[in-house]
């Protein structure tokens, strides 16, 4: 007679993906666990497909025979940890993606705020989840088109990103003549410079660069910044995750923003939960933050 323990036992160890690695639900969900507690990340059971041809590579890199060993490896290591995630995550990204946003942040950001800023004060933005660096790249383009004299300016650029490997790729500024396609021409010839012995590329300029600080950040962990910002782009992250911190990053998000300020998300996120009393719609998926509520 076969008990409920081992029919459970039989469905865990189930293969959910047939391929060079032996990969069971059981696997499946040590690995969801872990995705969800280090990065919030929420993986139903249908992406399982995903998730092996995602980390596959890593057990070919690291010479692992199952997914099983894949996963104790994992818990015991930090930094296998952080890849794990790091390929779990897709890096999507290219200049001036989404243009209708850099519009909005120019005419109805950076143009409004010409004079304070010229006078002395301080613009402060931030690219929450900075990829490879084209988004904070795209914010400092944008910047200089309304102040060339940007880097004189009490001006910064805080890009983050929870992979260390695209936020050291965002740091050196360097991008294939092909991916710069979307950035304006007059832009391109302006605040961007040839590579020396490298004919296929090219690299933002040191100008351009000077405005933006890169650094590795959990979106889910501590913020060791105090903001305000007038600005946040975060866009097609919080998709990752599911309703309850969905909710909770967007309040969090929505505490950093600058009484005016705005917030730019994925065309297939929507703010919700208590962010929606502070953040009102401002075209699309753009918002902006109420005057006077408290945070």
């Amino acid at each position: 007679m076969i008990t409920a323990v081992q029919r459970s036992s039989a469905k865990s160890s189930k293969a959910l993906v047939t391929g060079e690695f032996e990969f069971s639900a059981a696997d499946f969900a040590a690995i969801a666990e872990i995705a969800k507690s280090e990065a919030g990340i929420d993986l139903p059971e249908s992406k399982a497909t995903l998730v092996y041809s995602r980390l596959a590579k890593r057990l070919r890199a690291l010479g692992l025979g199952t997914f099983a060993e894949y996963c104790s490896t994992v818990r015991e290591n930090e930094s296998e940890r952080g890849s794990m995630i790091a390929a779990l995550t897709t890096n999507v990204t290219r200049f001036f993606r989404e243009p209708h946003h850099f519009d909005h942040l120019r005419k109805a950001i950076l143009e409004p705020l010409a004079d304070h800023v010229r006078s002395g004060g301080r613009l402060r933005l931030w690219s929450a989840a900075c990829s490879t660096g084209q988004e904070p790249y795209s914010m400092a383009l944008t910047v200089l088109s309304v102040f060339p004299d940007a880097a004189e300016r009490d001006i910064r650029i805080l890009a983050t990103d929870l992979n260390p490997h695209v936020v050291a790729h965002g740091k050196k500024g360097q991008y294939r003549k092909e991916e710069l396609a979307e950035i304006p021409k007059d832009m391109r010839t302006k605040w961007l410079e040839p590579v020396p012995g490298d004919t296929g590329s090219m690299r933002v300029c040191d100008t351009a660069r000077s405005l933006v600080s890169f650094r590795e950040l959990n979106l889910m962990g501590s913020w060791p910044f105090k903001g305000p910002f007038n600005a946040i782009f975060c866009r097609n992250v919080v998709i990752y995750f599911d309703r309850d911190r969905q909710a909770m990053i967007w309040r969090r998000l929505s505490n950093m923003i600058e009484d005016g300020g705005a917030l730019y998300i994925g065309l297939s996120e929507r703010v919700s939960g208590p962010a929606t009393n502070s953040l009102q719609a401002d075209g699309i998926t753009s918002y902006r933050k109420k005057a006077g509520l408290p945070q």
